[in-house]
């Protein structure tokens, strides 16, 4: 069961909680890349397991856009950045 919790997509806190750490990697929906493409860069550059990365593409897929992964700005802005060089629309919240 603990595994399991581990591989739910990234849940958002109220924004007004006052965390440093609380800017989330968010991934946007596009109509060119493949659900395959888009889990195997989840997987490289978020270190997502095969069931997130599927349940991020899912819900980016469905609803335009899912957090993929809460952090410090500095470390999720590497991550964005390696996210758009292989051709995916990525931001920071």
């Amino acid at each position: 069961m603990a595994d399991r919790l581990r591989d739910k997509p990234v849940a958002r806190e109220n924004k007004n909680s006052g965390s440093s750490s609380g800017h989330f990697l968010v991934l946007y929906n596009d109509e060119i890349n493949t659900f395959d493409y888009v889990m195997e860069s989840l997987m490289e550059v978020c270190g997502h397991s095969s069931v997130q990365a599927e349940q991020c593409t899912i819900i980016t897929h469905y609803r335009g856009q899912c957090d993929v992964k809460k952090g410090v700005k500095k470390e999720l802005r590497s991550m964005q950045l390696d996210l758009i060089k292989k051709g995916l629309k990525a931001g920071i919240d």
